[in-house]
């Protein structure tokens, strides 16, 4: 049977901004909800300890987070060890730093933006040791607004880096044609995350559209 499955939404987006993932995993045969919080004023001084909480009450055995989502969903594991989480997918999350958040928060006009996540956007996470097997969904079609404040030496989504995504200690990691935005409608990366909350890996033949 199919974990159930926790959503964590990223910076600037509310719970229902992942209502049409949530749609297409449930297609894809897993029962899921949605976990919402403000990055701006709750940060994740505030979203980790209610993350926590729920996780406590041992619910779910998997977490896709995107963005911000998948470093929070991270974070509340490594404080949480009992958790019946097996299995994290992270969609386009600078695991390893934003550099598009550290030139943010380098602006004082725009700093503002990355409200009370912006430590965690800036410095990223340490290596993954914990018990429940990460897989990094990333993007590589270079669209959207993070292209205004950073220029990657390599490939990106647009806003995050493809080497900002590979954390040591994943169990894996998939590259599909989408922008940052994109991954969250993508069908590519959408089949990706079913293929990993089943089997621990992902498929390497599946190819779609750029989103």
């Amino acid at each position: 049977m199919p974990p159930r499955v926790l959503l964590i939404h990223g910076l600037l987006n509310a719970k229902s901004w992942l209502r049409p993932l949530a749609t297409n995993l449930r297609r894809q045969g897993f029962d899921t909800e949605l976990f919402g919080y403000s990055s701006l004023l709750d940060g994740p001084g505030l979203a980790l300890p209610r993350l926590r909480e729920r996780l406590s009450e041992n619910r779910f055995g998997a977490i896709v987070g995107h963005s911000l989502g998948g470093l929070i969903a991270l974070e509340a594991l490594r404080h949480e060890p009992t958790s019946t989480v097996t299995r994290v997918v992270c969609i386009g999350s600078p695991l390893r730093g934003s550099l598009t958040a550290r030139n943010i928060a380098a602006r004082p006009w725009i700093r503002p933006l990355l409200g009370r996540s912006a430590d965690l956007l800036q410095g990223g996470l340490e290596a993954w040791a914990g018990e429940a097997e990460v897989g990094l969904v990333a993007g590589n079609v270079a669209r959207g607004m993070g292209r205004l404040f950073a220029r990657f030496e390599g490939e990106s989504d647009g806003t995050v880096g493809l080497e900002e995504t590979r954390l040591p200690g994943l169990a894996d990691h998939c590259i599909v044609r989408s922008s940052h935005t994109g991954l969250v409608f993508s069908r590519e990366a959408v089949a990706q995350t079913a293929h990993f909350l089943r089997h621990g890996r992902f498929e390497r033949t599946v190819e779609a559209p750029a989103v």
